[in-house]
């Protein structure tokens, strides 16, 4: 333990919560799109993420784009620093350098650390929306995980070994915006379930989705395949945006000498 590198815990958490704080409005806009449509939400107030930003800003005030804020901040601050620095360290366990890294051993990694970070943090993370759902949230957290990280390693491995590019902010911004994208694809229809289970309001009997398959092939049967990526482009586009900026900022900590 002794060994531990403590560099990728603290520098995990201050470029999450950096990345956090830039794309948070994008974040809030992509969680409203999800919810409309059920059953306790059937007016459709939003018709995409550029009107529900613009009718947002302009219905409740400039603020409530920022409205949660606290603790989104205060998720990232535990959920960052345990997802990226479990990621190393446990990469660490298998190889010693990162040139030695392979995709199974990056994704056996991310998935570990997913679960594990999104379990510890998920009471910050039900703050954030409302209610429980720490299975829908550590599968998401998996997924998530389990491909953002490993793509951008390997991509960012591939642009360095071809030696078209180097060890640079292009270099990483190619790296992060590809692995958003692979996120948002993989990601969109557990992130559209763990959203409208933590939403869900239980008056009486059972609660509407009993997991997260049984959200899967409801939201599938009663609404078609495509509302299972209801808010895709914001996820993307705050998917994209949040990447760029954690890489770009836990690269450029990775620099600082000490």
């Amino acid at each position: 333990m002794s060994n531990l590198n403590w560099k990728p815990f603290i520098y995990g958490g201050m470029a999450s919560i950096v990345a956090e704080f830039g794309t948070f409005p994008i974040d809030l806009t992509k969680t409203r799109l999800q919810v409309q449509g059920q059953s306790q939400y059937t007016e459709i107030r939003y018709r995409g993420m550029c009107h529900a930003l613009f009718k947002i800003g302009k219905e409740e005030g400039l603020k409530a784009l920022y409205s949660g804020i606290s603790p989104a901040l205060l998720r990232q601050a535990s959920y960052g620093t345990i997802k990226i620095g479990t990621y190393n360290s446990l990469k660490r366990l298998f190889v010693t350098h990162p040139e030695d890294e392979t995709m199974i051993i990056n994704v056996f990694c991310g998935v570990v650390s997913g679960v594990l970070s999104s379990s510890l943090a998920n009471p910050t993370d039900v703050l954030k929306i409302r209610m429980q759902g720490v299975i829908p949230t550590a599968q998401r957290a998996a997924i998530v995980v389990g491909v953002e990280l490993p793509v951008y390693d390997i991509t960012k491995k591939h642009l360095l070994k071809s030696g078209a590019m180097g060890d640079t902010i292009l270099t990483h911004f190619i790296a992060s915006f590809t692995c958003g994208l692979a996120g948002a694809l993989a990601s969109n229809p557990v992130d559209v379930v763990r959203t409208r289970m933590m939403n869900q309001r239980v008056s009486s009997g059972a609660p509407m989705y009993k997991g997260t398959l049984d959200g899967l092939m409801l939201t599938w049967k009663n609404e078609g395949f495509f509302a299972l990526y209801k808010g895709f482009w914001p996820n993307w586009l705050r998917l994209g945006p949040w990447n760029i900026i954690f890489f770009i900022t836990f690269e450029q900590l990775k620099t600082l000498p000490f």
